[in-house]
C-alpha cells in the first residue's frame, strides 16, 4: 500500500503543477508530458546555425555538445540564427554590429580589383594574395565583397537580419541547446526497453546461478557467512540458499559490477519469497535485503570516475574516498534503521566482530588505492573490477566440472528464468518510471529546489551546496535524470570545482530507491511493500547529509 500511495501522490503532485504552469501561460507543458519525444539514434533536431566572432577558443569547450544538438557553424552571417560572443560582450555587440553594417564598405567581386587600384595600391599576384585577408569577425572586416546586384539593398537586408539574431555568450550556449525530454508515452517505450535490455544479462547470470546452486557452490557460501547474517536474518533458516545470493550480490556492489549485481539480487528476492509465508506482502528478510543493497556500499566508483574523466578532470579518482566514506554510512544507517524497527540487537558478538573486520579491510583497501597513482588506479579498478566477474565465472564452471554435472543443460535452465524475470517486472517499471518522467517534465522539481535555495540564500549560509540539490533530490527518483545534473553542473562550474565534486560524490552515494523497489519487489509480484521505502528515503536523507559535510571538510 506505500508504494501504491506514493506512486498516486506523484502523479497527482506533477498534474497539479503542469496545470498551475498552464494557467500561468505555458500552453506547451501538457504536450512536453505526454508526447515530447526523445531523439533515436541517427537523429537530430532541425539544424541550428551559428556565427562565431573570434569565439572559437572559448567555444571549444561547448562544440562537441552544440553538434550532438545538430548545431551547425555559419560563415554566412545572414543565415545564422545566434551569433555566439565572448563571455562580457553580449550587451554590446549588438550596437557595434549595427553601427560596422551601417559604415562598412560593401563592393562587388568584379569591382574588388578596381577598388583596389584606386587606392594606389599597387601588389603583384602573390602580394595580392598576402596582403587581403578572410576574417570571420563582421567587426574587423575593411569590406564587404559580395555578387549581390544592388549593395544598399544588401546593406539593409543585413541590418534587419542583425535585429532578430538572438545574441548569445557561449558560457551560456547550454541555456539554448533544444530541450530533449520524454513524455510519458516515450518514456514508457523506454521503460520496456530497459526490461529487454535486462534479458541478456539476467539470463546468463542467472544460468550460472543456476549451475552453482546444482554444484553446491551457493550452500557452501551460505554455510560460511550464516553465522553472521543469520542474526541480520534471524527468520531464514540455517544455511539458506538466499545467503549465498545476497553475499553476491553485496560482493558485487561493492566492486561497482551493476550488470553481476542485478541478477544475484533477483535471485536472492525470489529465494526470500519462496520461504515467505504471505506472497503479496514484503517480509522482514525482503526488507532488510532491499535496504542494505540500496545503500550500495561501494569501493570502486568506475562509472562515476568515467564521467569525471569524460569531463576533463585533471584528477577524476579524487571522489573515491568521500565517496566509499559516503556509502558506508548510508549501508550502516539502513542497516540501524531496519535494525531497529524489526527489534534486532546489533551489539551481538557475531555482529560486531564481522562488521569491525568489514570496516578494517574497507579502510586497509581504500589505503591501498589512495597510495596508487591516478593512472594506476584507473588500470587497477578496470583490471579488478573486468577480473571479478571472470573470476567468478571461472570458479562457477571448474565447480561444475568437479561436481560433473550437466554444465549446459543447467545453464539453458537458469537461463530461461532471467527472460521471465525481465518480463515480470515491465508493469512495475512502466507505472514508476511514468511517475518520475511526469514529475521532471511538469516542473514539480523545481518548485521543491528553488525555494530551499532562496532560503539557504536568505539565511547567509553557503549557499554552494545548494546547487547539488537537484542531484540530490533525483537520485532516489532517476539514475540517468540525477547523471545529467550532475553532467550539467560538471559543464556550468567545472569538474574539479566544490560543486562539480560535490555532485559526484552524492550521485553515488545510493541507489535509485524508488527504481529499486520497483524492480526487485515486482520481479516477485510483491505489492504492500511496507516500512521499506522510508527506510530506504532516510538512507539516503544520510548520505546526503555527510555527502556535503564530508565535502566541505575535504574540499570546502
Amino acid at each position: 500500500m506505500a508504494l501504491s500511495r506514493i506512486w498516486s501522490y506523484m502523479i497527482l503532485f506533477a498534474i497539479a503543477v503542469a496545470a498551475y504552469r498552464y494557467v500561468q501561460g505555458d500552453k506547451n507543458i501538457f504536450n512536453d508530458m505526454v508526447t515530447e519525444k526523445k531523439l533515436q539514434e541517427g537523429e537530430t533536431f532541425q539544424q541550428v546555425n551559428y556565427y562565431m566572432p573570434d569565439t572559437a577558443l572559448t567555444l571549444s569547450a561547448t562544440a562537441k555538445q552544440l553538434q550532438q544538438a545538430n548545431w551547425k557553424v555559419s560563415e554566412n552571417f545572414s543565415k545564422a540564427q545566434f551569433i555566439l560572443v565572448p563571455s562580457s560582450a553580449e550587451n554590446t555587440f549588438r550596437e557595434q554590429l549595427s553601427q560596422k553594417l551601417s559604415a562598412i564598405k560593401i563592393i562587388q567581386l568584379k569591382d574588388l580589383e578596381s577598388q583596389v587600384n584606386s587606392s594606389q595600391l599597387v601588389y603583384t599576384e602573390d602580394e595580392y594574395h598576402s596582403n587581403l585577408k578572410t576574417t570571420h569577425n563582421l567587426l574587423h572586416a575593411d569590406v564587404i565583397a559580395t555578387n549581390a546586384q544592388n549593395t544598399d539593398s544588401l546593406r539593409q537586408n543585413w541590418i534587419a537580419i542583425s535585429q532578430q539574431q538572438k545574441v548569445v555568450e557561449v558560457t551560456k550556449v547550454n541555456l539554448w541547446l533544444p530541450k530533449n525530454i520524454d513524455g510519458i508515452f516515450e518514456t514508457g517505450k523506454f521503460a520496456v526497453n530497459i526490461a529487454i535490455g535486462l534479458i541478456g544479462t539476467l539470463a546468463l547470470f542467472m544460468g550460472l546461478l543456476n549451475i552453482a546452486e546444482r554444484a553446491g557452490g551457493i550452500s557452501v557460501i551460505s554455510r560460511i557467512i550464516s553465522p553472521f547474517l543469520s542474526k541480520l536474518f534471524p527468520s531464514l533458516p540455517k544455511d539458506h540458499s538466499s545467503f549465498g545470493h545476497m553475499v553476491m550480490n553485496f560482493s558485487a556492489n561493492m566492486l561497482g559490477l551493476d550488470n553481476a549485481a542485478t541478477p544475484f539480487g533477483l535471485k536472492a528476492m525470489q529465494s526470500l519469497q519462496e520461504i515467505n509465508p504471505d506472497k503479496d506482502r514484503a517480509s522482514d528478510a525482503q526488507i532488510m535485503f532491499l535496504a542494505l543493497h540500496a545503500a550500495g556500499l561501494t569501493l570502486i566508483p568506475v562509472s562515476i570516475i568515467a564521467v569525471r574523466a569524460a569531463n576533463g578532470s585533471h584528477n577524476p579518482n579524487e571522489i573515491f574516498i568521500p565517496l566509499m566514506l559516503t556509502t558506508f554510512v548510508c549501508t550502516l544507517t539502513a542497516l540501524i534503521l531496519t535494525s531497529l524497527k524489526q527489534k534486532i540487537n546489533l551489539l551481538q558478538p557475531k555482529l560486531i566482530l564481522p562488521l569491525f573486520g568489514l570496516s578494517a579491510g574497507v579502510a586497509l583497501f581504500v589505503w591501498f588505492l589512495h597510495s596508487l597513482q591516478p593512472h594506476a588506479l584507473n588500470t587497477f579498478s578496470d583490471a579488478f573490477s573486468n577480473g571479478a566477474i571472470l573470476v567468478v565465472i571461472l570458479a562457477i564452471i571448474a565447480g561444475g566440472l568437479y561436481k560433473k554435472i550437466d554444465l549446459f543443460d543447467a545453464f539453458v535452465d537458469g537461463a530461461k528464468g532471467g527472460f521471465e524475470t525481465a518480463v515480470r517486472i515491465i508493469p512495475y517499471m512502466v507505472g514508476m518510471l511514468v511517475a518520475v518522467c511526469m514529475l521532471r517534465t511538469s516542473g514539480a522539481f523545481d518548485i521543491v529546489i528553488n525555494p530551499v535555495k532562496h532560503l539557504i540564500a536568505a539565511s547567509g549560509m553557503d549557499t554552494r551546496w545548494a546547487e547539488g540539490l537537484p542531484t540530490a533530490l533525483l537520485r532516489p527518483f532517476s539514475a540517468g535524470g540525477a547523471r545529467g545534473f550532475m553532467i550539467d553542473a560538471m559543464r556550468t562550474f567545472g569538474p574539479d570545482s566544490f560543486i562539480g565534486k560535490l555532485c559526484s560524490v552524492l550521485q553515488g552515494s545510493s541507489e535509485t530507491t524508488f527504481y529499486v523497489v520497483a524492480l526487485y519487489f515486482g520481479s516477485v509480484s510483491i505489492k504492500d511493500t511496507r516500512y521499506s521505502i522510508p527506510v530506504m528515503l532516510m538512507a539516503d536523507l544520510a548520505g546526503v547529509i555527510f555527502s556535503i559535510l564530508i565535502c566541505y571538510v575535504l574540499w570546502g
